[in-house]
């Protein structure tokens, strides 16, 4: 009886002891991925910011500037192209809205982003863009992939149009969470007008080309990142926008049309602190917990086998010699 229990219990410490490794290099790259469907909104404010009026090109200090940023997943793109490349693939249609004091619309910049949703690798495919403009990504964009390494990464600028490294700064800890901290500097660069201007009439196409003005950006990208799930849970950016030279500015070499320190709302990040902690959980049970459970539990059911084999191998006690008295005779 005691050779059969070791011979399940052994079946049963090979089992989990196979299913340990299966789910984290098998079962986790293909489980673990972002939903084609997500819906994401968040609000950005800089307080106080210097905006640019356009009615008469004065640069004015104003008390917030507000930034509604949108990503809706694009279900029936990303399966369209999931049939050509053959992979599972997230489209994420964005909306960056940003707004003065008094409500009133200062630019506005749509993209397409498509990503493997496995590696938040770029996919390349018709469609991808920023404000209309194809563009063809390098490197992520609004997500760190999962299971995020102490390394630099090449992150995509939607006003330049480029990718440029966006550098590990260490771990921190942000609302109790351990994170990663990164940073990406972009220097004074040349970068398009958005199409949709905040006066009416205005062709932004050959707005540079009929006044000589051009556009000029600057910032300074931070990101506090979860490293197990990838997502950030803060982000924030000192970011600076010039016009220069030609006839628009009436004789000026440059004016400000922007300047801030941008932060995620005070109630957005309590939500995203939130939901990353959620998702972690998740994650960490394919990662960690179910694999050095299943290994703990198959090395436990591996000792009981052997203890019972052990057991049932052992030869059974002698019964005790009879002594019977010698015969007595007359």
């Amino acid at each position: 009886m005691r050779r059969r229990v070791s011979l399940v219990l052994l079946a049963l410490a090979v089992f989990f002891g196979a299913l340990a490794p299966v789910l984290r290099w098998y079962a986790f790259p293909r489980l673990a991925k972002i939903p084609p469907s997500q819906y994401q909104e968040m609000v950005l404010e800089a307080k106080p910011a210097t905006l640019l009026r356009y009615d008469t090109m004065q640069a004015e200090q104003v008390d917030k500037v507000t930034i509604v940023q949108t990503l809706k997943g694009n279900v029936e793109e990303s399966r369209r192209i999931e049939r050509d490349a053959g992979r599972d693939v997230v489209v994420w249609d964005s909306l960056s809205y940003v707004q003065g004091p008094d409500g009133a619309m200062v630019s506005q910049i749509p993209e397409r982003y498509v990503f493997d949703a496995h590696t938040q690798a770029p996919v390349h495919a018709t469609g991808e863009s920023v404000d209309g403009d194809a563009v063809r990504r390098e490197g992520i964009e609004f997500k760190f992939p999962f299971l995020t390494e102490k390394r630099d990464y090449e992150y995509f600028d939607a006003q330049t149009r480029t990718s440029a490294p966006i550098h590990y700064k260490g771990i921190r800890t942000f609302r109790g969470l351990e994170v990663y901290y990164f940073e990406q500097t972009i220097p004074w660069t040349k970068v398009a007008y958005p199409k949709k201007m905040p006066l009416p009439g205005i062709d932004s196409t050959t707005l540079e080309k009929q006044t000589g003005t051009s556009r000029w950006y600057t910032t300074k990208r931070m990101f506090w990142v979860e490293p197990v799930t990838g997502a950030p849970v803060n982000g924030e950016e000192i970011h600076t926008e010039e016009l220069r030279g030609g006839s628009l500015l009436g004789g000026r070499a440059k004016v400000t049309a922007f300047s801030g320190h941008v932060r995620m709302r005070e109630d957005y990040v309590d939500h995203t602190v939130a939901l990353v902690s959620a998702n972690r959980t998740t994650v960490l049970l394919l990662v960690s917990y179910l694999p050095w459970g299943f290994t703990a539990l198959g090395l436990l059911l591996l000792a009981l086998s052997l203890c019972l084999e052990a057991r049932s191998r052992r030869p059974e006690g002698r019964p005790p010699l009879r002594h019977e008295s010698a015969p007595v005779s007359a």
